[in-house]
């Protein structure tokens, strides 16, 4: 598998022989008036903001899953989980997906902003990859975002939804490293390559994308 991470939430998940999905896509704005052009079979939205929807960045007819439910496309298993209880006028409705890769389990929280009980931990069941928002504000911050991947327990973690325009690209990162006993000088990769479930850690480790053009 490969994962890619284009800024924001917005990742490709690619499998050979599988369907290729776009996570969350996001708008220009949020990326400094840069334009993505993505390609990929499934688009998973996890809220209905222009950081997250911006389908149009997506080539072709792709499928599109923007709700809670349980769908098979391409060889892709996937589950979307509702986080938020009563969202409404004040609070938008937030979908976490469980993207299973031939048993390779990826789960994107897309904006969640609380930390999840036991029970709904272990109703996700095993979590592989985790893309956990660690920028505070709208999302976890830093020590939540930590307390998550302590319930999960994830093989690996990759940071999102912190380097957003008008803030300090990395601080928020940071933060969460440091919250996890990492220090502040990290090596970041341009994409995470696993060929399979037995190349992952056994003790969690925390992955440093660097954002792509797209």
């Amino acid at each position: 598998m490969e994962i890619t991470w284009f800024g924001h939430s917005c990742f490709r998940l690619a499998e050979r022989g599988l369907a290729t999905v776009i996570a969350d896509p996001c708008g220009g704005d949020l990326l400094g008036g840069r334009l993505l052009k993505l390609k990929g079979d499934i688009v998973t939205v996890s809220h209905d903001k222009p950081g997250h929807n911006h389908i149009e960045a997506v080539e072709g007819s792709p499928h599109i899953i923007n709700g809670p439910g349980e769908y098979e496309i391409g060889g892709v298993f996937i589950t979307g989980v509702q986080t938020n209880e009563h969202p409404g006028k004040d609070e938008t409705r937030n979908v976490l997906y469980l993207l299973d890769f031939d048993g390779l389990n990826v789960a994107h929280l897309g904006a969640l902003n609380r930390v999840p009980t036991q029970t709904e931990v272990e109703a996700l069941g095993p979590v592989q990859v985790l893309l956990l928002p660690v920028g505070g504000d709208t999302t976890l911050d830093a020590a939540r975002a930590a307390e998550v991947v302590n319930l999960v327990e994830p093989n690996i973690v990759i940071p999102m939804h912190y380097a957003i325009p008008g803030e300090a690209e990395g601080d928020t990162l940071n933060k969460f490293l440091k919250q996890m006993g990492i220090a502040d000088h990290f090596e970041a990769l341009d994409l995470l390559k696993l060929p399979g479930a037995a190349s992952l850690p056994e003790e969690t480790r925390v992955v440093v994308l660097k954002q792509q053009p797209g």
